[in-house]
């Protein structure tokens, strides 16, 4: 006689897309439409992780494919080619114009100004200068520099390959009931399109491993990573402050500390020794990061592109700083206010994308630092393609661009002013998106992940922890809530506020 087995509890359940998103259940139609109440999940090697992984390395050779037109031909012959068929990459033209192909060691081997375009110092953090020497030393150096350059590419492309695959899987098991969602990740347009135009997948993939131990309750962990994520990409760092305020209205002091203490350990042990024994060339990225003048994808671009006397390059910085501090200000006050304590993903999106949307420049391959938060923030496949869609018309719009700019009198591509209206439709997607989390936030009840049952799955040690400091409404039930029709939920704090709550 069998004995029955032990019921799983519901808040144990995987959640699956299409039961809860129209889209994911319409395109799951192609695939035989959605998972019945009876699928036997988890009874097969083609789990949730597994089946994501495979999909994100297969989104992966699509995009080399997508590269291919220029392999042979378009990175090295003709000025607009590359950009005609949108198939550009900084990789390959590196390789000679930061001395990789001579063997000249990054940060402390200054590079001719006929070679580097008077960069004399590779303008790239830390690790992210190690990874494309490493990749330097894996290139074959013999044969003719095109070969050299093609091999160049196709390394980091490899390289680049296992950094596309932790980052959809550390999506995938962020949060433990909606593995999922990592097929936004995965099928994301932006991997395709931008994976291997630059390094930026490294700093992306090493955040993503960050949120993951910090959903884990691993801050120790999560703060190495962040310091490793950015020793290689200076955006990861911002996430720190989204953290602090969270811990602050969560009391949670202790790990706070831990995870700050570990990143800036971490980032001191990467960037020390270049920091110490070539102190310029280890500098080059931020003076350079100040120096620089607007540039591509920027509102600033389009001010100084439409005005007798455009800004200089000094007040924008000053604006662009004073910008991202109003912008953490605003999400210190929505955090200190919200009804229920903000999702860390949520928090980290708003911060991020605050910087991005102010910032005097803005690459292509940019969106990749916006992906796994934005899936983690709003798992929701419409308003992640609305975003999307807007990202791939600026990615389309900027090659256009500088096609009509390096095409001489034969003017193909896109003029000034179309790519201004790119510019200005990749700044509403992200600004659709940044108002869609805000709206989640203020009203909780439509947050995908909470209507699920959940508080804070990549909250780690915040998740259904009480609050012990709010400002204002937030100690009030939303005055919303009362016209919203759908199920009621336990967002995580089933006791009453304890004696030390407080509320100003």
């Amino acid at each position: 006689m069998h004995e029955p087995e032990p019921a799983r509890s519901a808040m144990a359940e995987p959640v699956r897309p299409t039961s809860e998103d129209e889209l994911a259940r319409a395109g799951s139609e192609l695939i035989g439409g959605p998972l019945g109440r009876r699928a036997l999940l988890g009874t097969s090697w083609w789990t949730p992780v597994r089946v994501v992984a495979l999909v994100a390395i297969g989104m992966f050779a699509l995009g080399l494919v997508q590269k291919a037109p220029c392999y042979n031909s378009a990175w090295f012959f003709g000025a607009s080619s590359q950009y005609t068929k949108a198939c550009y990459s900084d990789i390959p033209h590196l390789y000679q114009g930061r001395g990789f192909a001579d063997h000249l060691v990054p940060y402390f081997d200054r590079l001719p100004d006929d070679m580097s375009g008077g960069m004399s110092y590779l303008e790239y953090p830390v690790l992210t200068g190690v990874f494309m020497e490493v990749a330097s030393w894996l290139t074959p150096h013999s044969g003719t520099l095109q070969y050299q350059e093609q091999w160049y590419w196709f390394v980091n492309a490899g390289m680049l390959l296992v950094c596309a695959a932790v980052l959809a899987v550390c999506v995938a098991r962020t949060h433990r009931r909606r593995p999922w969602d990592g097929l936004l990740v995965a099928l994301a347009p932006a991997l395709l399109l931008t994976a291997t135009i630059n390094w930026d997948l490294l700093a992306v993939a090493l955040t993503a491993a960050a949120m993951l131990m910090w959903s884990r309750s691993r801050p120790v962990a999560f703060g190495v990573l962040l310091g490793l994520a950015t020793a290689a990409k200076l955006y990861p760092v911002f996430l720190l402050g989204p953290l602090l305020v969270l811990c602050w209205r969560a009391g949670k002091w202790r790990e706070y500390a831990q995870a700050v203490g570990g990143a800036a350990i971490a980032w001191l042990l990467v960037n020390a020794p270049v920091m110490l024994f070539a102190f310029q060339g280890w500098s080059k990225f931020y003076t350079f990061s100040q120096e620089r003048g607007v540039d591509f994808g920027s509102f600033w671009l389009i001010w100084a592109q439409n005005s007798s006397s455009p800004p200089s390059t000094g007040f924008v910085n000053a604006a662009a700083m004073v910008l991202v501090v109003l912008s953490f200000l605003g999400i210190a006050a929505l955090a200190f206010t919200a009804p229920r304590r903000p999702r860390f993903a949520q928090l980290a999106f708003l911060m991020v994308a605050a910087f991005i949307v102010t910032n005097k420049v803005y690459s292509p391959q940019y969106v990749l630092w916006l992906v796994p938060l934005a899936v983690l923030a709003r798992p929701k496949w419409r308003d992640f393609l609305i975003w999307q869609a807007c990202e791939v018309a600026y990615f389309l719009g900027i090659w256009m661009y500088l096609a009509y700019t390096t095409s001489g009198e034969a003017h193909k591509g896109l003029p000034t002013h179309g790519y201004h209206w790119s510019i200005v439709l990749h700044l509403a997607g992200t600004l659709y998106l940044c108002a869609v989390v805000v709206r989640d936030i203020l009203m909780p009840e439509r947050d995908v992940v909470r209507r699920s049952g959940d508080d804070d799955p990549s909250g780690g040690v915040l998740d259904g922890a009480q609050d012990v400091f709010v400002l204002g409404a937030a100690a009030h039930p939303p005055r919303h809530a009362a016209h919203f029709e759908g199920p009621q939920v336990d967002w995580g704090m089933p006791e009453p506020p304890s004696p030390e709550h407080r509320s100003l």
